[in-house]
């Protein structure tokens, strides 16, 4: 969700909100549940010129972790 009081996207959880850079909205808002790793990145490399999968891949690894999302298989 975008938070006008922050002027940034931002992720809530209980208890907790997490302040998303404009990269890492675009990627939360490609994961729509059937999403894999390599359509994100493929997504990604249409609209950004530099994508780095392994960046992709922590950012992803961190918020499951924090289990601000499910991790599938990829």
């Amino acid at each position: 969700m975008f938070d006008e009081v922050r002027g940034h996207h931002v992720l809530l959880a209980p208890e907790s909100v997490m302040v998303l850079n404009a990269t890492g909205a675009a990627v939360l808002r490609l994961c729509q549940g059937q999403s894999t790793l390599a359509g994100i990145v493929r997504e990604l490399s249409r609209r950004y010129d530099h994508v780095i999968v392994d960046e992709v891949r922590n950012f992803l690894t961190r918020l499951a972790a924090r289990r601000y999302l499910e991790a599938g298989r990829d």
